[in-house]
């Protein structure tokens, strides 16, 4: 795992957005798995500047989403659908079919899971998968458990999980109880993962993620046995590392 210390959030979201910058570079029609969230926030707005100013193109690019609220229709203000739009797609020139988000209004949730799945694996998996991580460790929405589900499935989601996501919603009654999430499977099998965080309030997870047992109640433990990880973080983070004397 190569790991880069960011002084705050500013600088991490810089770094990040050069790491998937230089992905794109190197490869223009690559596949980026991609996520939601105050974390990558940061990195969208580097990205889109830097489209903006004509030093990058997403015109070949294909996206594959983490996850989705399931009962959320895309137009809804808090789906990662329209998060999506809002942050990213609706201001550079990535095309619209090239770009995919899993159906929180699927008649049948098991059967959109099953083809997200077919298609992520039909496009030869992620180039490089972008992940946050919640304060219980969870990537995507994979919570804490006792196994590791490698398919795309249906989560019910954490409470710990539910009060953090509230403060995006009117009250925490608002907040969907859950989600569409990517397995384990597809994060394991991109070629590459970059592995964001901000905030003493993860510093937990990170040392958990990167130091602690592999297992299943911190899903991002996963990480340890993939062989390309990017780790951006900024100093409150991994504060918990540093501390240990884990050299960053």
């Amino acid at each position: 795992m190569k790991i880069f210390r960011e002084k705050d959030y500013d600088a991490m979201s810089r770094r990040a957005a050069q790491v998937i910058a230089a992905e794109i570079t190197h490869n223009p029609a690559c596949v980026l798995g991609l996520a939601t969230g105050s974390t990558p926030e940061g990195a969208y707005k580097y990205l889109v500047d830097w489209y903006k100013k004509g030093c990058l193109s997403f015109q070949e690019v294909l996206t594959v989403n983490l996850d989705e609220y399931v009962g959320l229709s895309p137009e809804h203000e808090q789906s990662y659908r329209y998060f999506m739009q809002s942050n990213l797609f609706d201001h550079v020139d990535i095309l619209p079919d090239f770009t995919t988000v899993p159906d929180g209004l699927a008649a049948d949730l098991n059967v959109e899971c099953a083809q997200y799945d077919d298609y992520i694996r039909s496009q030869g998996y992620a180039a490089l998968q972008l992940l946050g991580i919640g304060r219980n460790g969870h990537i995507g929405f994979n919570e804490p458990g006792d196994c590791f589900i490698k398919e795309t499935h249906v989560v019910d989601l954490a409470e710990n999980t539910i009060d953090a996501n509230a403060r995006f919603f009117a009250s925490r009654d608002d907040v969907p109880k859950q989600a569409i999430s990517m397995g384990i499977g597809a994060i394991m099998n991109a070629k590459k993962v970059l592995l964001c965080a901000s905030g003493e309030e993860k510093a937990e997870a990170i040392y958990n993620t990167v130091c602690g047992p592999i297992t299943p109640k911190c899903p991002g433990s996963i990480l340890q046995l993939h062989p390309n990880v990017v780790l951006v973080a900024d100093e409150a983070a991994l504060s918990k590392l540093t501390a240990a004397g884990v050299a960053v």
